[in-house]
């Protein structure tokens, strides 16, 4: 268990693009799993034609609306939950995707989790499988991660800004171009990028 203090609200409660290469390197940590933060996308809200808050509040995406320091938690492909932690003033929507990490404690119960998984450096790359290492689930949708609680979102070790690299977001098909993925160079837990596979054209009219 890591003995960092939970982050600042003060600091989520900035523009996603400031926060989400911020928070590489930072600690995570729920049930006695703890991992560092490697790799995260920024999604920008009602700015965003990619974001699920795109098009305004759901009960789906309600977390997104309320103040930052939150986990949103959403299912994805009728089989996986993703998190992403809210940022950014009250009712703007932002929020950073969790996608890789690397397990600095309790990996034991990480592979408890991910059961079948050899490779260290794979048990939280992508961010299903990082929700299934920290053992988090619907659940855990809005949990505080400024506050003491099961959920908690800490300082690591110092990143400077030349390990930092920024890309293309993973398996969108809208906004796709925007390079607000980051992630720590050299990191063997980052995933691997895939763009977002085509759809195919529909048959012409007969």
């Amino acid at each position: 268990m890591t003995s960092a203090r939970p982050l600042p609200r003060s600091f989520l409660n900035r523009p996603v693009l400031t926060v989400a290469p911020a928070l590489l390197g930072a600690l995570l940590e729920h049930d006695g799993v703890v991992i560092r933060l490697t790799e995260v996308e920024a999604y920008d809200g009602g700015e965003d034609p990619a974001s699920h808050a795109f098009r305004g509040p759901t009960r789906r995406n309600d977390v997104m609306f309320g103040p930052p320091g939150h986990l949103y938690l959403y299912f994805t492909y009728g089989m996986h939950w993703c998190s992403n932690v809210v940022c950014g003033p009250v009712g703007r929507a932002s929020a950073v995707l969790l996608r890789a990490g690397e397990v600095v404690a309790g990996e034991a119960l990480a592979r408890s989790h991910r059961p079948g998984v050899v490779a260290a450096n794979a048990l939280a790359r992508g961010p299903a499988n990082l929700v299934r290492a920290l053992g988090l689930g619907p659940a855990d949708n809005g949990r505080d991660v400024c506050a003491p609680g099961p959920v908690r979102l800490a300082r690591g070790p110092t990143v400077t800004a030349t390990s930092i690299r920024s890309g293309p977001r993973v398996g969108i098909r809208v906004a796709a171009d925007r390079p607000w993925r980051f992630w720590l160079a050299d990191e063997p837990s980052v995933s691997a990028y895939r763009p977002a596979a085509r759809r195919p054209a529909p048959d012409p009219p007969r």
